[in-house]
């Protein structure tokens, strides 16, 4: 049976009845949790201090050794319980490098961490400045943002650049655009992204390119980049149909088959279908495209043309779709 509350052992409950004591609010017990966690580093720095001199503060053993403590000097710090100081010990001959807290840092790893997972779900650094804001008390610029998120920067072109399997039995090219600011001018990009599964059947985003808009010529440069990082074969290739994207994978993998995607021919088809009618035609289309061998899509298509229920446009989708199909029910 689950228990209503926490184990703690008896230090930690003396912990928590020291944190209670005079507190009425959880500001207040926020406040105690600073206060504690800038004691802790300081207890700690002294101790780095004993272990650099060599001895303990007051210690006999410090007269005449060649180096003693020098006073402390302040810092500020930005952590999970917000922004507070510190006093860091200082030696004479200036030799002490601390490491729970390293000369020139101002800010602990989890902070970093958090602005880093924010940075990854797409906020903007003004955002995240507010966020940390909000959050923990703290102020923390766009420039210090800027910073943080530049250190991941050599690990993204390590990863964009690793090599790849010499073999890819699907693997899917896609674009979005998506607006970006420059300067003082809002101005539309475009955002590839490629998608590959192996041969054990795992799925692996290949890479991520950015461009000014979405063009063949782009996605055969891709492809280069691929074949470069050891791709030798991709043995279908699916996607949109942009124009010239077939040309374009095929002059780098000339014996790679071209699959229309299911999703954009079905959002392509309810162009031409009234909003009402949508979920009744995308039913029908299931049937066409679910169809695993070349004779079973037959008589779906047949019934979907027979009813005539809709523009005669949307009628000449699913042929065209048809033979596109052919790589796939001919494995």
């Amino acid at each position: 049976m689950k228990t209503a509350r926490n184990e703690l052992n008896e230090r930690e409950q003396e912990l928590v009845s020291y944190l209670i004591k005079d507190c009425k609010t959880t500001g207040e017990i926020q406040t105690k949790l600073k206060r504690l966690f800038a004691g802790t580093i300081e207890r700690m720095l002294e101790g780095e201090m004993d272990v650099h001199l060599g001895y303990e503060k007051n210690a006999i053993e410090g007269n005449n050794s060649g180096n003693s403590r020098n006073g402390y000097s302040r810092k500020r710090i930005i952590s999970d319980y917000g922004e507070c100081e510190i006093a860091v010990p200082r030696d004479r001959n200036g030799e002490f490098k601390p490491q729970i807290i390293e000369k020139r840092q101002t800010r602990t790893g989890e902070i970093e961490d958090k602005i880093l997972a924010m940075y990854a779900k797409g906020m903007s650094q003004r955002d995240i400045e507010e966020t940390i804001r909000e959050i923990y008390g703290a102020n923390v610029s766009q420039g210090m943002i800027s910073q943080i998120t530049d250190k991941v920067l050599p690990d993204v072109n390590e990863w964009q650049n690793r090599p790849l399997e010499s073999i890819y039995p699907i693997i899917f090219f896609d674009g979005i655009i998506f607006n970006s600011r420059k300067d003082n001018r809002i101005i539309k990009k475009c955002v590839y992204s490629v998608l590959g599964i192996d041969l054990e059947g795992q799925k692996e985003i290949l890479g991520i390119w950015i461009a000014e808009n979405e063009s063949a010529s782009f996605y055969a440069s891709i492809c280069a980049d691929l074949k470069s990082r050891g791709v030798s074969d991709i043995f279908i290739a699916c996607h949109d149909n942009l124009t010239g994207l077939n040309e374009a994978i095929c002059s780098v993998f000339p014996k790679t088959r071209n699959q229309l995607c299911i999703v954009h021919q079905i959002r392509n088809s309810c162009k031409f279908v009234p909003y009402k009618d949508r979920k009744e035609v995308c039913a029908d289309l299931k049937k066409i495209y679910g169809a695993g061998k070349n004779s079973a899509f037959i008589q779906p298509l047949f019934w979907f043309i027979k009813l005539q229920k809709y523009k005669k446009s949307i009628i000449k989708q699913p042929k065209k779709v048809r033979i596109l199909f052919l790589p796939v029910t001919d494995m």
